[in-house]
């Protein structure tokens, strides 16, 4: 295969990633077809493909962990005043953003906002080192394919 069109070849798998923000999962299973279809073209398509694939999956996963350890701060936030019901026999159904859950609000929402935008700069980054025909290496990476 000629190298300019590996090269091309592997930045397309990279980029692929960003199929996510078209239908859900997208993000793991456009790479992971891509990877599939071109990897006995190469070894080089063969690595990033298995890379990027790996990378999308640790990402996912990452987020996904990220959510659950929204859910408890939320719960906790609408059910903060409990004792209210117990006392007047009615249930008060509201948020209660005061100092502490508010921040807690803030600092999840700030993490998975920087999580997110990580995300992104580093699947740009692999497709342009791909592009020069460079083997890149996602950090933080879970080697579920090796």
């Amino acid at each position: 295969m000629k190298k300019n069109n590996e090269n091309t070849n592997a930045f397309l798998i990279h980029i692929s990633a960003f199929a996510g923000f078209i239908f859900p999962f997208g993000n793991i299973i456009t790479p992971l077809i891509a990877w599939q279809t071109l990897k006995d073209r190469s070894t080089f398509l063969d690595e990033q493909g298995k890379e990027a694939v790996n990378f999308n999956i640790s990402y996912s996963l990452y987020v996904f962990i990220l959510t659950l350890t929204f859910i408890p701060i939320a719960i906790s936030s609408i059910f903060k005043n409990q004792n209210n019901f117990i006392r007047n026999n009615h249930f008060n159904f509201d948020f209660n953003f005061d100092f502490d859950n508010i921040f807690g609000f803030i600092g999840l929402g700030s993490i998975t906002g920087i999580v997110y935008l990580i995300g992104i700069a580093l699947v740009i980054i692999a497709s342009i080192k791909a592009k020069e025909g460079e083997n890149y290496k996602y950090p933080f990476t879970i080697k579920f394919i090796k």
